[in-house]
């Protein structure tokens, strides 16, 4: 037992693990702004062009009865299906991808801007006149032809 919670301590407090726990915490604060947004900002914003109609307030009740609201529905016990809910839901993960989207994009230009051009290498070799093999670019002789180098450089 004593093993297995060292091992489960090890687990824990690696680096992988404490980012990925925030990562999640970030996670949920930017979900529910992105919910906040869906529900105050673009839901009643959508409702102008739908007739005003409130997506969290479309339902459909199992039992046959006609309820004015959800509310009245749940509180009278039936079983109803949210669709509405199920269609911000739908909008909340397309901003959410749209935005963790945009988020990658700009994160990979800012990286490409940084990288710095680097200046092609100077060369090291260089190929024998005589014999055509490759040879090091202050070689004076061949060392597989033996051949004089001609282009000797002080």
């Amino acid at each position: 037992m004593k093993k297995f919670i060292q091992e489960f301590k090890e687990f824990a407090l690696k680096g992988n693990m404490m980012d990925l726990a925030i990562g999640m915490i970030i996670g949920a604060a930017f979900t529910s702004i992105i919910s906040s947004l869906v529900d105050d900002i673009i839901n009643p914003f959508l409702g102008l062009f739908t007739g005003h109609i409130d997506f969290s307030n479309l339902f459909v009740s199992l039992n046959g009865t006609q309820y004015e609201t959800l509310e009245a529905a749940e509180a009278a016990g039936a079983a109803v299906i949210k669709y509405g809910s199920f269609i911000s839901n739908i909008i909340n993960f397309i901003i959410m991808a749209l935005v963790v989207f945009l988020i990658v994009k700009v994160i990979n230009t800012m990286r490409n801007g940084m990288k710095k051009e680097e200046a092609p290498a100077e060369p090291t070799t260089k190929t024998c006149p005589f014999c055509q093999s490759e040879i090091h670019i202050a070689a004076t002789r061949c060392p597989n032809c033996t051949s004089q180098l001609m282009d000797v450089e002080m």
